[in-house]
């Protein structure tokens, strides 16, 4: 019991210190809840935090294969190359098309601010092969054995660390009131910015190492 209780500290920290960095996920959740209320920033942080489970299930599976093949990986930063250039121009264009100032939060579908966290989450590329190499890593501390409880307590932890950042993003930008319709305005402009970032990491790690 004393070793999944290190195992789920380790990993939520390792979760919560690789959302913490201004990001794809973290940075529309704060502009959901700027845009469509708090609530429906939460909502959209429990859709990007259940696919983190799954990710984070299927890392879990795979991280001895991705370990034994290094082109896999090669294969993944690739795909997330074309992935993070698309988003860079999107937000972009979008951020160029949009005049209008904040307006008051509207009301829509729950369910839509989950599946958009869902669908967001799944094309970040990136989360399977940390998760893996970071369940490669608690294996060789002996954190983690490949048994139902602690594959449970590995994937859970990433979640809710996830969550965690992300629900300090939501509550943190919503009680900025005074600053929300900056913050509106420029968001779109800040993740095409940080996306055209990822790409140039991308590059390097595909180039450098």
């Amino acid at each position: 019991m004393e070793h999944l209780i290190t195992l789920f500290f380790a990993t939520f920290s390792a979760a919560f210190m690789a959302t913490v960095p201004p990001g794809l996920l973290n940075m529309n959740a704060a502009k959901i809840s700027v845009e469509k209320g708090k609530v429906n920033g939460i909502i959209y942080s429990l859709g990007v935090s259940s696919t983190i489970v799954v990710q984070a299930y299927i890392a879990v599976l795979i991280s001895k294969y991705l370990y034994n093949n290094p082109h896999v990986i090669d294969l993944l930063l690739k795909i997330a190359l074309v992935v993070f250039g698309f988003f860079a121009i999107y937000f972009f264009v979008k951020a160029k098309k949009k005049t209008k100032g904040l307006q008051k939060p509207k009301k829509v579908s729950k369910k839509n601010s989950f599946f958009k966290g869902v669908l967001l989450a799944a094309v970040n590329l990136l989360t399977i092969p940390y998760y893996s190499g970071l369940n490669a890593m608690w294996n060789a501390s002996g954190w983690i054995k490949f048994q139902f409880r602690d594959i449970a307590t590995f994937v859970l932890a990433a979640g809710c660390g996830t969550f965690a950042v992300l629900y300090l993003y939501t509550v943190y930008f919503n009680k900025l009131e005074t600053k929300s319709s900056k913050f509106s305005k420029n968001s779109n402009y800040i993740i095409s910015a940080l996306m055209l970032v990822l790409l140039i990491i991308t590059l390097i790690r595909i180039f450098y190492t």
